[in-house]
């Protein structure tokens, strides 16, 4: 089969791998349909290349159908079934899970590296499970992962985002748990931030306030109801500024950073990131996992433009073992903070029903802004690093 493969920092290739089969009788084998290109999937092309090997394949948003069931998901699971493959490995049944802390499942932990659950092409780290920017894929623990989905003619993208967007931003939401019409400040309108500031409307937030640097971004933000803010015509601080003098002086009632990582506007940790990212792995590995710092330019702002008792999402993805924070301004703020990996089986029964509603509630089929052949994906991680031809979501096309 063809698969999307990483080579080296900033190279990715599609190469010809074998096919995928039924290991264990939990697995099953989804032909690949639609698979989508994550922020998340930016940070092993960039930063976290140290983690990764040749040949690694990548991805872990995609939909399709199911090719061949083992035994013990055939019971809920049968061949044709159209499926959304969460991101992350879950049994559904050991003590996280039942718990609603499916990221953390116990029996797919990668305790070698002291990590949480396994996570569909996303390092050595959690798990360096083949992933799904693929024509086939194999799905450990399908059992209970697989969300079964109408196969009712309606385009791939009514559902794909199961997999990682749409439950990633409904925590972030549930988490914010802002007041009914209250104000939830959003950093970042990537697929991500455009979704949880959808959800926040939709769940009763009186105002959500989106903020970026990309027009484009603004634009489709704005279009679903959000307050926009450009973080370009910002200096620092100047975006807490704005969120406070909105919202009486106060700021808001909690703030969503979608951003992660690799933030705008923290220059001496994006050369830091850089440097570690040219050293040889056997000495950027150990030193990324004792030693790195976070761009936290984003995490800064959230932190200041909170309101005093208010509360911190982190849903961007961030990385660092020696971050420094503001404990001050957190303890003094009295901040509650929330942050980790989606749990996503926990949230898709509740959104699967908006998800399917013809009225499209959410915007789903109003974030993929290109659809591309899996040929293409190289050019296509290119084009979304850097925000060009108003690139917000990239949807792949493995059959195209």
């Amino acid at each position: 089969m063809r698969a999307l493969t990483w080579r080296k920092r900033q190279t990715v290739t599609v190469e010809d791998v074998p096919d995928p089969q039924v290991l264990e009788p939990t697995d099953a084998v989804v032909r690949v349909t639609s698979t989508a290109i994550c922020g998340s999937d930016l940070h092993l092309y960039g930063v976290l290349g140290m983690f990764m090997d040749p040949g690694d394949v990548i991805g872990h948003e995609a939909m399709g159908v199911v090719e061949e069931v083992g035994h013990e998901a055939a019971g809920r699971l049968r061949v044709g079934d159209r499926v959304v493959v969460p991101f992350n490995i879950s049994c559904g049944h050991c003590w996280m899970c039942t718990r609603g802390l499916q990221s953390q499942c116990e029996t797919t932990q990668v305790r070698a590296h002291g990590k949480g659950g396994a996570l569909f092409g996303y390092t050595r780290l959690y798990g360096s499970v083949p992933g799904g920017q693929a024509q086939y894929l194999r799905v450990p623990q399908a059992q209970y992962g697989p969300i079964v989905v109408p196969d009712d003619g309606e385009p791939d993208e009514r559902y794909l985002y199961l997999s990682d967007v749409l439950p990633t931003a409904w925590q972030a939401v549930a988490h914010a748990e802002v007041p009914p019409g209250g104000t939830l400040a959003v950093l970042g309108l990537g697929p991500v931030g455009q979704m949880t500031a959808r959800i926040a409307l939709q769940r009763g937030a009186g105002r959500v306030i989106g903020v970026d640097l990309v027009p484009e971004r603004l634009a489709m933000a704005a279009r679903h109801g959000v307050e926009v803010l450009d973080a370009s015509h910002a200096g620092d601080g100047d975006v807490a500024d704005a969120v406070r003098s909105s919202t009486g002086g106060r700021g808001a009632d909690a703030v969503v950073d979608a951003v992660g990582m690799e933030a705008h506007g923290s220059p001496l940790a994006e050369m830091s990131q850089k440097a570690v990212g040219f050293l040889p792995d056997a000495v950027a590995a150990p030193l990324a996992e004792r030693a790195a710092t976070d761009r936290l330019a984003a995490l800064y702002t959230a932190i200041d433009a909170a309101r005093r008792g208010g509360t911190v999402v982190l849903s961007g993805v961030y990385g660092g073992a020696k971050d420094p924070l503001p404990l001050l301004e957190l303890f003094d703020k009295q901040l509650t903070v929330r942050m980790g990996q989606a749990n996503v089986r926990r949230w898709t029964d509740e959104i699967l029903p908006l998800v399917t509603d013809p009225a499209d509630p959410l915007g789903v089929l109003d974030l993929r802004t290109h659809r591309l052949p899996l040929e293409q994906a190289p050019e296509a991680y290119r084009m979304f690093q850097h925000k060009e031809d108003g690139c917000i979501k990239v949807v792949l096309d493995p059959w195209a």
